[in-house]
C-alpha cells in the first residue's frame, strides 16, 4: 500500500497495530479523522490519553474504575456477600449488561493456561482468597468461559477453599463449550446467572 505521505503512514500503522484493525481500516479511520475539525480530532486524542494515564483498577475487585475502589463495591445496594470470578473486564461489562446479578466481582485477569505459561501466580487468585479469608462472602460465583482452561482455574480455586464455609457455584451451561464469555448474548448469559449450579455438578477431574 502506497501512502502520499509519511504522517499518514505513521498515522495508519498506529492505528493497525490496535487489535481487529487491518490496514484497510486504518487508512479509513485515519482519512475520517481528517475530514474532522482539528478541535474534534485534538479532544480525541486527549480523551484517549487522558483514559490510558487517569483510569484505574479497584483495589478490592480490579474492576476498571475512576477512582481507589470502583462503584460496583462501594455501592451500597450491592450483594457484598456474593463475589462473581471473572477472567477480565470484558466479562464485568457482559454481566453487567444483562442487569441480573447484584453482586459484586473480582478480576483474575486471565485463566490458568500451562500452554501459555499462564499458571495460578499470574493471576490473581491470591487476592481473591484473601478477600475470602478476610471479608463475609457468603458464595463464589465462577463466571468463566466454559473451556478446559476455564475449568482448570475453577478446579484449581475451588481445591484450595475445601475447608471454607462457602457456597461454591457457577453459571449453567447455557453458554457453549469451548466458547468466549464476552460473545455470548445477553439471554443467554442472563439465564446462565439465573439458573448457576454447584462447581461440583459440571467442573471436569
Amino acid at each position: 500500500m502506497q501512502f502520499p505521505s509519511e504522517l499518514l503512514e505513521s498515522a495508519v500503522n498506529a492505528f493497525s497495530r490496535l487489535p481487529g484493525i487491518g490496514r484497510k481500516t486504518a487508512l479509513r479511520l485515519v482519512l475520517h479523522l481528517l475530514k474532522q475539525d482539528e478541535a474534534e480530532v485534538r479532544a480525541f486524542s486527549e480523551t484517549i490519553a487522558r483514559a490510558r494515564s487517569d483510569i484505574r483498577f479497584c483495589r478490592n475487585c480490579h474492576n476498571i474504575s475512576d477512582t481507589d475502589t470502583c462503584a460496583v463495591c462501594t455501592n451500597p445496594l450491592r450483594r457484598q456477600e456474593i463475589v462473581c470470578v471473572v477472567e477480565n473486564i470484558r466479562d464485568v461489562i457482559a454481566i453487567e449488561s444483562t442487569q441480573q446479578f447484584n453482586g459484586t466481582y473480582h478480576v483474575l485477569g486471565g485463566v490458568i493456561s500451562p500452554l501459555d505459561g499462564i499458571g495460578p501466580d499470574q493471576l490473581r487468585i491470591e487476592g481473591l482468597l484473601d478477600r475470602i479469608r478476610n471479608g463475609r462472602i457468603e458464595e463464589l460465583v465462577f463466571a468463566l468461559s466454559p473451556t478446559i482452561q476455564g475449568d482448570t482455574t475453577i478446579y484449581y480455586i475451588q481445591k484450595k477453599l475445601t475447608d471454607t464455609p462457602l457456597r461454591i457455584t457457577t453459571i449453567a451451561r447455557g453458554i457453549a463449550f469451548g466458547g468466549e464469555l464476552e460473545y455470548a448474548d445477553e439471554l443467554t448469559l442472563a439465564r446462565s446467572l439465573q439458573n448457576r449450579m454447584p462447581v461440583d455438578a459440571y467442573v471436569m477431574r
